[in-house]
């Protein structure tokens, strides 16, 4: 006997080889290194690695994940963006073939100070203006002649930074990360990487060696006004549940905590079994779309830990069973984060254990 699952993440692992490939085709002349860090954007971080036939490397931001995806079977290279923590992490680094960004001067010293079986692949982070990891640019020559004599280093070494603003296509920032960047590393042995997802998109000249796509690879746009259809790529994810009760509402009456809805009709009012106890977020305003039977039906009143309520409309015929969308193939979670206030990122990554996941087309 089967059960009815209260909320359900199903990925559908054929639409991530479709971004996979179009992404490829986007970046013909550079590798692929897709970023999978917070479980794969929430989407589970072995699945799909394991399905991420197009990816020349792997980026995480921590170094368990990293040891996750090799105790996994994950045999293609893992970068540790953020670098490591301490220096009591190098050996590890070394025993399970994890490379590491070097983004500051004490990760310098205790590569310089440590005893290592084999040398670490080491990606300088540049500060190219983003001003949050990364040398800035009257360090960069010091740190790359230290990083060039550390036996502990393997040659050639490779550099990276990061964008701050490439999804704003109407500021000047980008451009001028580049050309920093470029302008710092010409001439130099090893390899380079500049574009996440918005570079990957907007700038054609931040491609270099290596791309790092992160969450275009899951169907979702980097770009507050350009949808990841638009663009051409499949939602990963679609988050669904079920109405669990339909009531009907009179014209005057409150639902839910605090009564701050107030039905201005008679209507009737669906219960969904998903709340922000399986990280739908509360802060989730009145009139935030839910997809039910081929339309959007309103959020009516406060999110519940368990559940959140709907105006189905006064002629409604739904019933209890029916599914309920709350991202995904029908609603792009682009669009709900819009009416929340929040990016679709924070919404696919917060998702807790109480929400069950399927994988199609495994």
């Amino acid at each position: 006997m089967t059960y009815m699952k209260a909320a359900t993440a199903s990925i559908n692992l054929s639409a991530l080889e479709h971004n996979l490939r179009l992404i490829k085709s986007k970046a013909p002349n550079s590798k692929v290194m897709s970023v999978v860090k917070a479980n794969g954007y929430g989407h589970g971080l072995l699945h799909i690695a394991k399905h991420s036939k197009n990816s020349d490397a792997f980026g995480v931001a921590r170094i368990e994940e990293a040891l996750q995806l090799r105790a996994g079977g994950i045999v293609q290279p893992i970068l540790l963006l953020e670098g490591f923590y301490s220096q009591g992490d190098l050996p590890i680094l070394v025993t399970n073939n994890i490379q590491t960004v070097v983004h500051c001067e004490e990760q310098l010293s205790a590569l310089e100070n440590s005893q290592l079986e084999t040398p670490v692949v080491v990606w300088l982070k540049v500060d190219s203006g983003m001003h949050r990891l990364g040398v800035r640019s009257e360090q960069y020559q010091d740190f790359v002649e230290r990083l060039h004599h550390c036996p502990n280093v393997a040659k050639p070494l490779r550099y990276m930074s990061h964008f701050g603003c490439a999804d704003e296509l109407d500021k000047t920032t980008t451009e001028q990360q580049t050309e920093l960047f470029l302008s710092l590393t010409e001439g130099c042995e090893g390899e380079r990487s500049l574009a996440n997802s918005a570079g990957l998109l907007a700038w054609p000249d931040s491609h270099l060696d290596w791309v790092r796509p992160g969450i275009i690879s899951y169907g979702v746009s980097p770009f507050v006004d350009k949808s990841a259809k638009e663009l051409g790529f499949l939602p990963v994810m679609t988050l669904t549940s079920h109405l669990i009760a339909v009531r009907d509402l009179k014209a005057g009456e409150s639902v839910g905590y605090g009564g701050n809805w107030t039905s201005q009709r008679d209507t009737k009012i669906g219960v969904i079994a998903i709340g922000y106890g399986d990280g739908y977020p509360r802060t989730a305003p009145n009139g935030t779309p839910v997809f039910i039977n081929g339309r959007k039906a309103p959020i009516a009143g406060r999110v519940s830990m368990d559940m959140l309520t709907v105006d189905l409309g006064p002629d409604a015929k739904d019933k209890v069973g029916d599914e309920a969308t709350l991202w995904g193939r029908e609603l792009p979670s682009e669009e709900v984060a819009l009416h929340i206030g929040t990016i679709a990122y924070e919404l696919v990554t917060k998702l807790t254990s109480r929400v069950e996941m399927e994988y199609e087309n495994e």
